[in-house]
């Protein structure tokens, strides 16, 4: 992070909360993310905010649609589990065509993103990566008892209703947000590893195991280290954040595995399953059907990363590094899908007691 003299953006929305120029004890530019400017402001009476304004340009995905929205939706709800972890709201406008525009304030959190700490090795060579993950298991467990608000209105999706009003099923709202990256994929005309008509196809042949999941959850969607905080001495770390909650959404928790095990297999960290059991009410059994759920969420977050690349205008070498890392994932996953009998012959049903993830 730099420090720099705020963006116009940014005096607007802290001159609309009353803070003058006076009363700032430090500002610096978060870096890391690939969406909105977030900016960590320090005020001289102790209070620590970061402020998060949206982009002026209109090049997005589809799902980007006032991405605040989905973020204030996730940190209110996930205050529900009464996690010291969980940024609180101070304030926000999610209207970009108010006097300040839009943008997001909320408390700070202690501690670096999990990628930059070590926690491996502590003080004695014992390391703190096994604990960390139990912690974040138990941590991820509560979010996933959070459901999704009752009454008119309520359902599956994006809270900012990109596609519309949240839909009455899980099937039906998925469905729409890989519709919507399929259609941008046209429209960008991304290069992808298969033509859009064959994910498409693909997507729509393991649709009925979509129909297991009853209970819209509080899903992050983005639990990649980099919105992990890590603070405290080696030896004795802890997370002291979970962060960027723009991209969650109401639906499977099972989605949420994704990230957690980015490119990686999450069935084979057992610590963090260890962890996510104490805190959910059950250990996850993993059958033929909840992987081939998990194998559909990973198509749609590797489908997002591979188009992504055209409306962010990523050089030439940095998007063939991208594809070349994801592009793979992709085709395990939709292979994956495609191997799902329609008639249902994946579902397995679950151990009396087992988690199954609806």
């Amino acid at each position: 992070m730099s420090d720099q003299a705020p963006a116009a953006p940014l005096a607007r929305v802290l001159a609309a909360l009353g803070v003058r120029e006076r009363d700032i004890a430090s500002r610096a530019t978060l870096t890391g993310g690939t969406y909105n400017t977030v900016t960590r402001v320090t005020l001289t009476d102790g209070r620590d905010w970061v402020v998060k304004t949206p982009p002026p340009h209109s090049a997005a995905l589809r799902y980007e649609r006032d991405l605040l929205v989905n973020e204030v939706a996730f940190y209110t709800a996930a205050a529900r589990t009464g996690s010291p972890t969980i940024p609180r709201v101070v304030r926000g406008e999610p209207d970009p065509s108010s006097p300040t525009g839009a943008y997001l304030v909320m408390t700070a959190r202690p501690g670096r993103p999990w990628h930059e700490v070590s926690t491996t090795e502590g003080r004695t060579g014992g390391g703190d990566e096994a604990r960390l993950r139990r912690e974040l298991g138990q941590l991820v467990g509560r979010l996933h008892t959070v459901a999704g608000p009752c009454g008119p209105g309520s359902g599956f999706g994006y809270p900012a209703e990109p596609f519309g009003p949240l839909a009455p099923t899980w099937r039906t709202a998925f469905t729409a947000m890989t519709e919507a990256v399929n259609a941008d994929a046209e429209t960008y005309r991304a290069r992808l590893p298969y033509p859009v008509g064959h994910l498409r196809t693909v997507l729509a042949g393991a649709a009925h195991l979509l129909d297991e999941v009853a209970r819209p959850a509080l899903v992050h969607f983005d639990l990649w280290p980099g919105n992990l905080l890590v603070t405290g001495e080696p030896g004795a770390r802890t997370i002291g954040g979970i962060i960027d909650g723009e991209r969650m959404f109401w639906g499977d928790p099972v989605a949420d595995f994704v990230s957690l095990a980015l490119f990686g297999d999450i069935e084979r960290d057992r610590d963090f399953l260890d962890g996510y059991a104490q805190s959910s009410g059950g250990e996850v059994e993993f059958t033929d059907s909840l992987r081939t759920r998990y194998a559909l969420y990973r198509a749609y977050l590797c489908l997002i990363m591979l188009v992504e690349t055209v409306p962010r205008g990523l050089d030439p070498e940095a998007a063939d590094e991208t594809r070349e890392l994801v592009a793979p994932h992709l085709v395990e996953a939709i292979d994956a899908g495609r191997a799902v009998d329609a008639s249902g012959a994946a579902g397995v049903s679950p151990r009396p007691g087992a988690w199954s993830g609806g």
